[in-house]
């Protein structure tokens, strides 16, 4: 097998795993809840605890694998994944799941970083890197809308747990595949990591993280306060020592180049609208539209492979109209797809909703795949894994964002609309969820209602969040005007 395709289709295959894991414990939540019936707060800390574990570590584990070998890493993180994916279908507990929980994360955390420095260093020809990255950035649309799919199939036959159990068969042949076929790459001349340097970055984003969590889901509290200190302290101390090392973590002097910054950026608020996206129209369609869980995660598989489309397309069209261009075209896209979802109602079509899906699947393909180039070409490929982790950590933080900004601004939304009688369950002035876990409770006048003010707070979060995009598309195909269509070696960084 020719070895540059080979890795690419590991790298591949691995990123699709983690993005359909991202989202496969949505569906099984309602049936894990049942068997081991975890406390409120358990709950929470079930669905966030690999998140802020993968969020927190990819930094340090983008630069471990410089150091060590990416291939080295890939394999060990397989590994553990494997493992934890075992544990975390048979724990008994929930305590023991969130343990396991963790344990995918740190090992996440380990390949997400490496599959996209291996595709770095494997491919050497810029234009040939391009168009592996936006294949890479392809799977990973895919997988996020393969997730719930495939958590339903499951789920409609077997238990739980067997949302975990498919990641066996798939990192087996990830690990089996790379042993064979990647070759290994790592800095020649590496530095020691500066452990001071890895535990702040743990500390900073897995407190901004949490920080946008909580806010969105208690508001304002004493303990979000603390964690926004937290984050500011954690980063600001970060940010400090990385400028007084030889061999920083992360190498801050790269955002004076606006290109570097304008990827960062780009991919950050990219990620903004369609996490958030994924999680408020997975509510919409079940709860309005009165779909099954299964026949949402189906309806929601064209936007993924038009991601994946539009990842593959974006190499060539970089060639054709320039970096700056496709970003804008792609948060464009993402921009018209939510103006579509603005006039989403109670009554609209599945072939409506298609027009946005794919517009703004094509839109993500483009601007993953050239900011995640863009942003690897910045550095030489020895420090490849750090490039990588930051890109990722960025998406991570752009997911958060978006769920805390456009989570919030949805529950305002809706409490505002809301017009219903006083003296109903607290449940229906939470939210649509509530007021439907409560229906039996109410007049059905005022499930109407709570419906009706969902629908309502919907279409005013994607109209916002479409402006949003629009004016970040201007920004961007200014940040990246110039910044040549093939990226040759280390041409950002010393531009």
């Amino acid at each position: 097998m020719n070895v540059k395709w080979g890795s690419l289709a590991i790298a591949c295959l691995a990123q699709l795993l983690l993005a359909i894991d991202l989202t496969v414990l949505h569906l099984a939540l309602p049936k894990l809840t049942t068997d081991l019936n975890p406390t409120v707060t358990e709950q929470l800390w079930i669905g966030d605890m690999y998140g802020f574990a993968l969020a927190g570590l990819l930094i340090t584990m983008g630069n471990l694998g410089d150091r060590i070998g990416r291939k080295k890493l890939l394999l060990i993180g397989s590994v553990a994944f494997g493992v934890a994916s075992a544990i975390t279908a048979y724990a008994p507990s929930a305590e023991l799941l969130i343990a396991a929980r963790a344990l995918l994360g740190i090992a996440g955390a380990t390949i997400m970083p490496s599959t996209l420095s291996i595709i770095r260093n494997v491919f050497t020809d810029p234009a040939e890197r391009t168009m592996a990255v936006g294949i890479w950035g392809g799977m990973g649309a895919a997988g996020f809308a393969l997730g719930p799919i495939v958590g339903g199939l499951l789920l409609n036959s077997f238990w739980w747990g067997s949302v975990f159990l498919i990641n066996l068969p798939v990192m087996a042949l990830v690990l089996v595949g790379g042993a064979l076929v990647l070759p290994e790459s790592r800095n020649p001349d590496p530095a020691a990591i500066d452990l001071a340097s890895a535990v702040l970055s743990i500390v900073g984003v897995v407190a901004a993280v949490y920080t946008l969590k909580s806010w969105v889901i208690d508001g304002f509290t004493a303990n979000v306060a603390v964690s926004a200190a937290l984050t500011v302290a954690g980063l600001g101390l970060f940010g400090w020592r990385q400028t007084r090392l030889a061999v920083p973590l992360v190498d801050l002097r790269l955002f004076r180049h606006r290109a570097f910054s304008g990827a960062v950026g780009a991919n950050l608020f990219a990620i903004f609208g369609m996490i958030a996206l994924n999680l408020i129209f997975a509510q919409y369609m079940q709860y309005v539209l009165g779909w099954t869980p299964l026949q949402a995660g189906l309806a929601s598989l064209p936007g993924g492979l038009a991601g994946a489309v539009g990842g593959a397309l974006a190499a060539p069209l970089v060639m054709r109209w320039g970096r700056n261009t496709v970003v804008a075209l792609g948060l464009l896209g993402s921009a018209a797809s939510f103006a579509v979802y603005s006039q989403a109602d109670a009554t609209t079509t599945f072939g409506y909703l298609l027009i946005g899906m794919v517009i703004g699947g094509l839109g993500v393909g483009f601007t993953f795949a050239v900011t995640n180039d863009t942003i690897l070409a910045a550095v030489p490929k020895e420090r490849a894994g750090a490039a990588a982790a930051l890109s990722e950590t960025a998406f991570e933080l752009g997911g958060s964002l978006g769920i805390a900004v456009l989570g919030s601004i949805l529950a305002g939304a809706y409490r505002d609309n809301l017009v219903v009688p006083a003296g109903l369950p607290p449940q229906v002035a939470d939210s649509l969820g509530g007021a439907l876990a409560v229906a039996g409770q109410v007049p059905p006048a005022v499930i109407t209602a709570a419906k009706l003010a969902f629908v309502e707070a919907l279409q005013l979060t994607a109209l916002t969040t479409s402006v949003m995009l629009a004016v970040l598309a201007l920004a961007a195909f200014r940040a990246l005007r110039g910044v040549p269509k093939v990226i040759g070696e280390d041409v950002l960084a010393h531009a």
